[in-house]
């Protein structure tokens, strides 16, 4: 049973978080929240404090949340969940929304996730993984299929290389390896064939007996228009996708059926959010009829960002009784009800985002209009300023009947933010416009 007047503490101080954060605060059920340590906009909404935490500070959020009676927290970054921060909590005697340090590995090991994908038949690419660079240039030298390398660990989303020859694959293993440019998450690394499609993100709250599916994303990963550029977190999204309308039957069968039997026969103690970043290879028959052919390329094993800001505003039902009923194991009694509506983001960063950041420069940011809406990612408070504080520093969502509309009110909330330096892609949802009611 839930409380009356429920306390939750959110940890973490991104875009994600301020999106739950917001839709938390709009809880009758919310007396309380806290976010640590939040950003400029969590200070801001109803209801809610920013507490002067680091993600990483296990004690100091378990001695916060006893001592101001927090009854539910919920983690909303990857490292804490990989460093075992629900499994610290829990033995606190705290509620925690999120997946132990086990269930974390289907994110923090790609190696893991790929080996959990084959044992319970969830269709990936064909893969090899390696434990050193000579190890690795063996492989390649035996399997020229070989086009991605990815890192096996936590590499805040840059630890994958896409490859054209077996000279950039030896490459990315001499970064990997030699260089240590992604630290201890290089220790290992998965090879994996190269499939060319359209990439869909399924997010699913699960209880760790059963999954309840999101509406479908489709988030635009590289820097710059045109997909190019290096990897970001994220540079938009957009939902729902028209490519998931004509697949959704494949999708269904071969990675969510299959993940709801994993859970049904509590094969594997999860509860919190799992996102299937999922590629669709499309083929022809020789009648000339599309044939899709669903890949999941990587598991999260929380609420994506910029995703979750997409989500938020679609989700009509209370927030806070789905995490609460996850953590009771009731999540397949939990009605949940999604917005019929489009809805796209796009994110602002600074210019030299990914490889650096802004830092204490200005904000101006003017009123919205209607159903649009502006999740602070990097910003904080300076004597009471805001100020830049990040590589993504806002996204702005708009919601509509229409997915042309909400493009275009994404892009139109735009001109409500300025920042010296500020810079986004100007296709966010362009491959959409026209192929979405």
């Amino acid at each position: 049973m839930i409380p009356r007047s429920t306390k939750v503490l959110v940890v973490g101080a991104g875009g994600r978080e301020h999106a739950l954060c917001w839709k938390l605060s709009q809880s009758d059920g919310v007396e309380r929240l806290y976010c640590a340590p939040g950003n400029g906009g969590t200070s801001a909404l109803p209801k809610t404090s920013n507490v002067d935490l680091k993600v990483s500070d296990f004690a100091g959020i378990a001695k916060f949340a006893g001592e101001a009676g927090v009854d539910l927290v919920v983690i909303g970054p990857d490292n804490p969940l990989a460093d075992g921060i629900v499994d610290f909590l829990r033995a606190e005697g705290l509620r925690v929304f999120g997946p132990d340090k086990q269930g974390a590995q289907l994110e923090a090991s790609k190696a893991f996730a790929k080996d959990f994908m084959k044992e319970h038949g969830i269709p990936t690419a064909p893969y090899l993984v390696a434990d050193d660079l000579s190890s690795a240039l063996a492989m390649l030298n035996e399997n020229p299929w070989i086009r991605v390398v990815k890192a096996d660990g936590l590499a805040l989303g840059k630890g994958v290389f896409v490859c054209d020859s077996d000279e950039e694959v030896r490459q990315a293993l001499e970064a990997i390896f030699n260089e240590r440019r992604f630290g201890e998450a290089g220790n290992r690394v998965v090879l994996e064939e190269r499939l060319e499609g359209e990439e869909i993100s399924l997010l699913f709250f699960c209880d760790g007996k059963s999954i309840s599916a999101m509406p479908p994303c489709q988030d635009h990963k590289r820097r710059f228009e045109g997909d190019r550029g290096p990897n970001t977190g994220g540079m938009g999204v957009y939902s729902p996708v028209p490519l998931y309308l004509n697949c959704q039957t494949e999708i269904e069968s071969q990675v969510v059926e299959p993940l709801r039997k994993v859970f049904a026969n509590q094969a594997f103690d999860f509860q919190g959010v799992i996102y299937a970043g999922i590629l669709v290879v499309t083929e022809h028959s020789l009648e000339g009829k599309p044939v899709y052919k669903p890949n999941v390329l990587e598991f999260n094993a929380r609420f994506g960002d910029p995703e979750t800001q997409v989500i938020m505003p679609l989700l009509q039902s209370d927030l806070l009784a789905i995490l609460w009923n996850c953590t009771e194991g009731t999540l397949a009694t939990t009605e949940i009800q999604w917005a019929k509506k489009a809805a796209c983001c796009v994110v602002a960063c600074a210019g030299n985002y990914p490889e650096g950041s802004s830092s204490g420069k200005a904000i101006e940011l003017k009123e919205t209009a209607e159903h649009v809406y502006i999740y602070h990612a990097g910003t904080r408070l300076e004597a009471g300023r805001l100020v830049t504080a990040g590589g993504r520093v806002v996204a702005v969502t708009a919601v509509d009947d229409a997915f042309d509309q909400a493009v275009t009110r994404a892009y139109e909330g735009m001109n409500s933010v300025a920042f010296e330096g500020m810079d986004f892609r100007k296709d966010i949802g362009r491959r959409a416009v026209g192929a979405c009611p």
